[in-house]
């Protein structure tokens, strides 16, 4: 992101519990306003890591298209979705579907993937009647926290992800990479360093490694980026977990997260990165209308458990190729 000092100022609220918050009486549409406070806007994000604008009254995905791609420029296309989103417009999408009464950890969007986006953009149309914040959390600030030993190794190993997929449960492969052609998925596959292995019925499996801390591509600063715990088994509830590894078997679950190694991460190191990020969590809850942005490389964000109806539109954008995001050589099919 880059500013300009002849960029409107914004009065912006801080709180150590909160992110930045703007509240704005936009003169006309809010299309109109993202146009003109745009470098604005951008500074406050590259300053403060996530800004939470209130006031611009988004009601559909229509306005926070325009709205997005007026601050953002062009919108990503997701790959390698976890779960199946519902397109709301051109790069908008619906937030990713999963129950209301669990949380959706902290995590970095898409940070298994080589291209990842810079910036998140986050619109509420619908706030809940209660929870359901879209909270944040700083990932350089979380870096610090851990334990030395073992955010160490996770910097000298990376983090494993694999996955399986089958027409039950999460994302389809053509839900992930965009098409079920075998030959086009393979392709995207050695192009995106995964190893992958079609087994006997069909199904596909791949495993990923990628770095767990990488160098901010603006500051240049450390950040602890990746889904080591929202994408491992023991973040998943109970007996979401007991039914999974019952049906699919410990090898078979639809994603899961290693050390770099490939040696298993216990509970009790999962429960350590939760509650690391549990300190260093700030929220505010959805107001309808509401806008949020995330510098998705600098910030983790979640979604806490809610009550009512909630409805969170979606956009990626500033695609980045981090030079440090991949520690291993290119992918080779086994």
């Amino acid at each position: 992101m880059s500013f300009s000092s002849l960029a409107p100022p914004l009065d912006v609220e801080q709180a150590p519990d909160r992110p930045a918050l703007v509240r704005v009486d936009p003169p006309g549409d809010a299309a109109s306003w993202a146009a003109e406070y745009r470098e604005a806007v951008c500074a406050q994000v590259t300053e403060h890591g996530a800004l939470l604008v209130r006031g611009l009254g988004l009601r559909d995905a229509t306005q926070a298209e325009a709205v997005f791609t007026r601050l953002a420029g062009p919108l990503m296309t997701e790959r390698e979705a976890f779960a199946p989103r519902e397109v709301k417009g051109p790069g908008v999408y619906a937030s990713t579907p999963w129950p209301a009464n669990q949380p959706m950890c902290m995590h970095h969007e898409l940070s298994y993937t080589l291209e990842v986006p810079g910036l998140m953009l986050f619109a509420c149309p619908t706030a809940p009647e209660q929870g359901g914040a879209t909270a944040v959390a700083d990932a350089e600030e979380v870096l610090r926290a851990l334990p030395t030993a073992l955010a160490e190794r996770f910097e000298r190993e990376g983090w494993l992800l694999t996955r399986s997929y089958n027409d039950e449960i999460g994302a389809s492969l053509a839900e992930s990479f965009g098409t079920d052609d075998r030959a086009e998925i393979e392709r995207y596959c050695r192009a995106s360093a995964i190893d992958f292995t079609w087994r006997a019925d069909g199904s596909l499996r791949t495993e990923q490694q990628r770095a767990a801390v990488v160098r901010h591509p603006v500051t240049g600063r450390r950040c602890w980026f990746n889904q080591i715990a929202f994408l491992n088994e023991w973040t998943l509830a109970p007996e979401v977990r007991e039914y999974l590894v019952d049906e699919y078997g410990a090898d078979g679950l639809p994603f899961n997260t290693r050390f770099g190694d490939g040696s298993p991460i216990g509970e009790d190191v999962v429960e350590l990165l939760n509650s690391t990020y549990e300190a260093h969590t700030r929220r505010e809850p959805w107001q309808s209308g509401d806008l949020l942005l995330v510098d998705n490389i600098r910030t983790a964000h979640s979604r806490e458990p809610y009550t009512g109806d909630r409805e969170v539109l979606v956009g990626m954008a500033e695609p980045r190729r981090l030079a440090d995001g991949r520690p291993t050589p290119e992918a080779s099919e086994r």
